[in-house]
C-alpha cells in the first residue's frame, strides 16, 4: 500500500486508509480480541487479516507512539482500521493484539 507523504498523525493515517476502502470500524474487545463494527463479531486478533500498518509518534511528544492497522474481518470481510498504542504506554491488551497480528 502506498502512503501519501507527510501522513504522520493517527487521523491522517486513518483518512488515508479510508480513501483506500478501509471504512469500517474495528475496536478492541476483551483480552486480545477485535470487534468488527460492521457485523458485530468479536474474535481473537490473530484471526483478522492484517493488510497493512503504519506507526506514528506524537508531534509534541516522541513517546506518544501509536500504530494504525488496516484489518479485514474474517467473518464478513469488512475492511477497517484500528489505532493502538505501542511501546511503554501500550496496555497489556494492546500489546497482546499487536503480538497476535505480528504472529
Amino acid at each position: 500500500m502506498t502512503f501519501a507523504s507527510g501522513a504522520s498523525s493517527v487521523l491522517e493515517l486513518i483518512a488515508h486508509y479510508e480513501e483506500r476502502g478501509f471504512t469500517d470500524e474495528m475496536v478492541l474487545a476483551g483480552t486480545a480480541e477485535v470487534r468488527c463494527a460492521s457485523c458485530g463479531t468479536s474474535q481473537r486478533a490473530a484471526r483478522y487479516r492484517l493488510r497493512d500498518q503504519r506507526r506514528t509518534e506524537g508531534a509534541s511528544d516522541p513517546d506518544d507512539m501509536a500504530l494504525v492497522v488496516a484489518l479485514e474481518c474474517p467473518n464478513c470481510s469488512a475492511r477497517g482500521t484500528l489505532a493502538l498504542k505501542y511501546g511503554p504506554d501500550a496496555s497489556p491488551q494492546e500489546a497482546e493484539v499487536l503480538r497476535q497480528l505480528d504472529g
